[in-house]
């Protein structure tokens, strides 16, 4: 592997490429320093102490969150939007039919995401202050100053447009590295925000009890070690090319093989599960000092039953990310549609009849395997919560969906830097490492 990377940097284009990527990197985490105009950074403190709601969003932004900063929403609008867009396929026609016209409907997809993260941005945005303002109700002091009326209206606005266009600014250097750099810019972007805040996430388990440390490591490493099996892992379906003679050539024939991922999802279903299971604590929070006494006691027990530290909060993760595994797995391969693709390919499935039979067949298969992948997401969701007997703490070196988000980066990474030395006659890293 060290070989590998010595190839790497031999390479000036590669190399370029390499140093293109650390920079736009390096750009994003000082700007992720930078806070947003009139932010209390005392009363923030305290809510981020008194309030774990907001662990997903701090999760994406890198910590960008909890100072908030200009890049406090980080790029998790513009998945959303991704995510969206994906799910409205099926539903909308004209979506579906851009999504198969090639590079052009990329193109016009890719735009309709850009125009759709503003306004999910802008939501976030006041979604954000609102949480943060409604937090800091009790200890009386304000976080930001926050309001649509009267002398708050013009701080308000120019704070939402800041966020916003931090966002923007995030996704841009996403793209300036798909395009100049190496690796997927988005997902590196992450990646680097999860990485930088494994040195806060050491000090706080020192600081719980230092023996934690070792035993997380070891957790950290079984856990990649499953990651990578279970996400390389795959079924591999047989198919045959049907023989086609155009004068005196023939065409065809060959065989090939359709693989089935056990995990083709990635982090969806988490990112789904976390927003679900997060909704009922954040509803029950505005009305735990309800004057009525029964709407009181219900949303105390909403709150609590929610909370992190209770058990069926975990179970109902455990449950919420199979079901979300199940769902997306199938609304993938319904937008796929490889059945089709196969047909007018002229490709078949061997002892398989072409059509209904076919997509029979493949959805069977892809539900079998896909309950592996569910039960393993579902085990990593909850891994926090599987250890906090035997370290008395559930903070981790790296939350679930940081583990999967950096294992799957990683891979990708490695594997198109791969391509860039095989292309160059060199060997690359996952030869090398196995």
């Amino acid at each position: 592997m060290l070989q590998a990377v010595s190839n790497a940097f031999k390479l000036p284009d590669l190399r370029r490429k390499i140093v293109f990527t650390l920079a736009i990197l390096v750009v994003y985490r000082l700007a992720a320093h930078i806070p947003v105009p009139g932010v209390n950074a005392e009363a923030l403190r305290q809510v981020f102490q008194q309030n774990q709601l907001l662990g997903l969003f701090d999760l994406f932004s890198g910590g960008a969150m909890q100072n908030f900063s200009i890049m406090a929403m980080g790029v998790y609008p513009f998945i959303t939007a991704q995510i969206v867009l994906q799910l409205l396929q099926p539903v909308i026609p004209g979506l579906e039919e851009m999504a198969k016209e090639g590079e052009a409907g990329r193109d016009r997809m890719s735009l309709y995401t850009h125009l759709l993260t503003i306004p999910l941005a802008l939501l976030q945005a006041v979604g954000q202050i609102s949480i943060l303002s409604q937090s800091a109700i009790g200890a009386g002091t304000p976080i930001i100053p926050f309001g649509f009326s009267g002398p708050l209206l013009l701080p308000t606005v120019a704070t939402l447009l800041t966020l916003t266009a931090g966002t923007m600014f995030a996704i841009w250097l996403g793209e300036l590295i798909d395009e100049q750099g190496i690796g997927n810019g988005l997902s590196l972007i992450i990646f680097g925000n999860i990485v930088s805040g494994i040195p806060q996430r050491l000090g706080q388990l020192w600081v719980a009890n230092p023996w934690s440390i070792l035993v997380f490591v070891i957790i950290t490493a079984i856990t990649v070690i499953g990651i990578v099996y279970v996400h390389e892992g795959q079924r591999r379906i047989p198919v045959q090319y049907a023989k086609r003679v155009r004068g005196t050539k023939v065409y065809g024939g060959q065989s090939t093989h359709i693989p089935l991922q056990v995990n083709s999802v990635g982090m969806i279903p988490l990112i789904f599960a976390v927003s679900i299971i997060m909704f009922p604590g954040i509803v029950a929070s505005y009305f735990v000092g309800a004057e009525v006494a029964w709407i009181r006691n219900v949303a105390t027990w909403v709150r609590g039953a929610f909370d992190q530290s209770s058990a069926l909060y975990w179970l109902m993760y455990f449950a919420l990310v199979v079901i979300f595994t199940f769902f997306y797995s199938d609304t993938m391969f319904r937008q796929q549609d490889l059945p089709e693709t196969l047909r007018r390919q002229g490709g078949f499935i061997p002892g398989i009849r072409p059509g209904v039979r076919t997509t029979e067949y493949l959805q069977g298969v892809l539900r079998r395997i896909t309950v592996v992948g569910a039960l393993f997401l579902g085990t990593v969701a909850i891994l926090p919560w599987l250890v906090r007997p035997l370290v008395g703490t559930s903070e981790m070196l790296v939350t679930s969906t940081g583990l999967l988000i950096v294992v799957g980066v990683v891979l990708d990474t490695m594997k198109q830097l791969e391509a860039q030395l095989l292309m160059r006659h060199y060997e690359g890293f996952i030869k090398k490492m196995r």
